[in-house]
């Protein structure tokens, strides 16, 4: 699928124009937290990890107090994200490689992250992102979503679609843009109601302009 530098620039645009400035809605004061709260985001709203989380990290803030935590207490107080019983053995186990590993200190780099227990290139690209200010294209249903809509991209698999973005956005842009795909995602773009009437970027919505019936 070929995609025009213009079609790339007006999206840019007209997405950094409406969401100038775009931030993980993750609660956390240190990288490791944040590694933790992504990982329990999984199929879980961002709202209700941080009320979580601010349970979670008031007892066990760091890599040292969560992996000597009882697998009991984590399954206890992260059961309302959903998932809890493999979350809870991902962030234990997550906690005890980071603290055996790197000695507590979250990996600045994407082989060292997605080799963690729990940790996949979502996860990963997140920590790069919020947490070190590398640029990384995290890819979420949001993601998915908006980028086959509006013809960026063919493919399903988020690996692939990662890549694929890649390919053709700047550099400068991947973090933004990620985050503003989600932000508008929320906003105008959902999956089974998106507000096309409303939207800025319908012009430029393939699915649109094939006449298809939307779907996520």
């Amino acid at each position: 699928m070929t995609v025009s530098t213009s079609k790339i620039h007006t999206i840019l645009k007209i997405l950094r124009d409406r969401y100038p400035i775009v931030k993980t809605q993750l609660m956390h004061e240190t990288p490791f937290q944040l590694l933790v709260a992504t990982i329990m985001s999984a199929q879980c709203t961002d709202g209700q990890v941080n009320k979580v989380t601010k349970q979670l990290f008031k007892q066990y803030p760091d890599a040292k107090k969560l992996a000597d935590a009882p697998l009991n207490k984590i399954k206890k107080i992260i059961y309302s994200t959903g998932f809890y019983n493999n979350k809870a053995k991902n962030i234990k186990a997550c906690s005890l490689a980071v603290l055996d590993e790197h000695q507590g200190i979250v990996p600045e780099d994407i082989t060292a992250l997605t080799a963690l227990p729990g940790v996949g290139r979502k996860t990963a690209n997140v920590v790069l992102s919020v947490a070190f200010g590398h640029q990384a294209i995290v890819v979420d249903t949001h993601v998915l979503r908006i980028s086959k809509r509006l013809g960026l991209t063919a493919m399903t698999d988020p690996v692939k679609v990662e890549y694929a973005l890649m390919d053709i956005i700047p550099k400068s842009s991947w973090s933004d843009l990620s985050l503003q795909f989600i932000y508008f995602g929320r906003e105008i773009c959902d999956a089974k109601k998106p507000q096309c009437d409303d939207c800025p970027l319908v012009e430029l919505c393939l699915t649109i302009r094939k006449g298809a019936v939307i779907t996520g």
